[in-house]
């Protein structure tokens, strides 16, 4: 099982409803508005590393609103 964060930069004002619409991806076990450089933290899990960078991440910077995304793979 591979974990990732997926830090996601929003249009202003978009932040709630993309939370909302990332929990909705297969994948995302959870999404948090944060205050900082990056708007929302999204947790995604998948079998393979693929799964998650082809995946959740792609699904996510495709969202309406999403300005930028980073993706961080956990090495545990």
């Amino acid at each position: 099982m591979v974990r990732a964060f997926i830090m996601v930069k929003t249009s202003a004002g978009k932040s709630a409803d993309l939370q909302e619409a990332l929990t909705d991806i297969d994948g995302v076990q959870e999404a948090h508005v944060v205050a900082g450089q990056y708007d929302i933290i999204a947790e995604a899990t998948g079998e393979e590393v693929y799964d998650v960078i082809h995946g959740v991440a792609t699904e996510a910077r495709n969202l309406d609103g999403v300005v930028d995304t980073r993706t961080y793979i956990c090495l545990e």
